[in-house]
């Protein structure tokens, strides 16, 4: 636990001041760190800081720009000694603080599991002093430990989670939670007849799994659950329609982006027992070209009857998603929300810096979304949802076909995904934020956890106002 509350300032420890324009230093701190703040808020920097042998002192001034906040704590972060394990964050607006600590700990996140030294290299920060209660502090820390998970789960590479290590991963995740978890092996999801699944995986060694996550408080505000399907592809070679390796398949462990934030989400919304009941489906494999690997021209039945003609075994995501958003329809869901790292045609329309979502889902739900995406940061670009789109779906030799044309390649895989959906439904292809080849401030490099803090805040708002 990294957050802790705050019960007395010790000013001989690591300090971050965050200061109004008007508002005066801290009598109570040493005469040279008033002075120091004196000059720093007549200046024209955001950020500054003195050093002696002893502490850090930092100095923020307040902004109302959570981002610009979170930012902030990025750039602490980077100053900050590697070896230090303590710090106090004091000011007088308790948000501006709690975004300037957030930008901090999501920065103070590493993976470091296969560094032969990452002992040397871990951070030493232990706690980060903040004058709040203990419950927001504990709800903060929660969500972050979720946002880590998730990060964690992006990072590992496939020669560590499989499809069956990844079920492994969310049953022990959940552990001493109130929160039901159901495994179906291969056995079981050829029994179901989940076509697309075992197609995708027909040219891997290792077998699919399909889990179940029920997270259902007893004060629930919604009489029927949301249902949140996440693409678990461990891997993605492109199967035979095979991927070149730089810049494309060498980046493929993240292919399960979508699978990790869903299980993240629901992990966050337990921990800090938000009154919505959910339900999150997850569809894993890795989809290779070996064994008995399904080809392009193959005519797949998938769960619910539909047949899809396979034009490219790389269009595998939608292929075993259709088969969870057809389970879905067991649980008669309010709302289906489906995250995965689904087209490349996402990232060429909005690059890295936001999420594409779409659905036929009421405005009022798709403008939440939105507004939880700004908050947080994890913006999301609403893109039209029109029906004429699911004719490039259609096939001349079965109902559907997994490719469309070479145009709004986001939004036919979307049209795609909705075929197989009943209830209200809303799809984010995260293809662009979920995994950076560069580290952008606090998001880090490799998996940044994209879609937690921004579906948790979406569910925490509908558990407070109960619409």
């Amino acid at each position: 636990m990294l957050l802790q509350s705050l019960k007395k300032t010790d000013y001989t420890q690591n300090l971050l001041f965050i200061l109004s324009e008007k508002g005066k230093p801290d009598s109570k701190a040493p005469a040279h760190i008033q002075r120091f703040a004196k000059v720093f808020q007549a200046s024209k920097k955001e950020f500054d800081f003195l050093k002696t042998e002893e502490q850090q002192v930092f100095f923020i001034k307040e902004n109302k720009d959570r981002e610009k906040n979170r930012v902030a704590g990025h750039t602490l972060r980077t100053q900050l000694d590697k070896d230090a394990k303590e710090l106090t964050i004091i000011g007088e607006n308790e948000e501006t603080a709690f975004t300037v600590a957030e930008g901090l700990l999501l920065s103070n996140y590493q993976f470091l599991k296969y560094f032969k030294d990452a002992a040397e290299k871990k951070y030493g920060l232990q706690s980060v002093y903040i004058d709040s209660d203990k419950k927001k502090i504990k709800q903060y820390n929660q969500l972050i430990e979720a946002v880590y998970w998730t990060r964690d789960m992006v990072n590992e590479p496939v020669s560590y989670l499989t499809a069956t290590q990844l079920s492994q991963e969310i049953e022990k995740l959940f552990e001493g939670l109130d929160v039901e978890i159901d495994v179906f092996e291969k056995s079981k999801i050829e029994a179901l007849k989940m076509g697309g699944l075992l197609a995708v995986n027909k040219g891997s060694v290792e077998p699919p799994t399909f889990t179940i996550i029920e997270y259902k408080p007893k004060k629930a505000v919604n009489k029927k659950p949301l249902v949140l399907v996440g693409k678990g592809v461990v891997y993605d070679t492109g199967g035979l329609s095979l991927k070149p390796t730089p810049g494309s398949m060498d980046l493929m462990k993240s292919d399960m982006a979508g699978a990790a934030m869903m299980a993240g989400t629901v992990y966050a919304a337990a921990k800090n027992e938000l009154n919505v009941h959910l339900v999150a489906l997850i569809p894993a494999t890795d989809n290779r070209p070996g064994m008995d690997a399904y080809t392009p021209g193959d005519i797949i039945t998938m769960f619910d009857g539909t047949t899809v003609e396979v034009l490219n075994t790389d269009a595998e995501g939608r292929m075993i998603l259709a088969d969870a958003l057809s389970y879905s329809q067991k649980y008669d869901p309010e709302l289906v929300i489906n995250s995965a790292t689904l087209t490349g045609a996402a990232v060429v329309a909005i690059g890295t810096r936001a999420t594409c979502m779409m659905g036929n889902a009421d405005q009022k739900v798709l403008d939440k979304l939105t507004a939880s995406g700004l908050r947080v940061h994890e913006r999301v670009v609403q893109l039209p949802f029109w029906d004429e789109y699911l004719e490039d779906m259609k096939s001349s030799v079965a109902d559907l076909k997994n490719i469309g044309g070479r145009y709004a390649g986001m939004i036919t895989a979307g049209k795609f995904l909705e075929h197989f959906v009943k209830a209200p439904f809303v799809h984010l292809d995260i293809a662009g934020p979920s995994f950076l080849e560069a580290t952008e401030n606090y998001k880090g490099k490799g998996g940044t956890g994209v879609g937690v803090r921004l579906l948790y805040d979406f569910l925490e708002h509908k558990s407070k106002s109960n619409a």
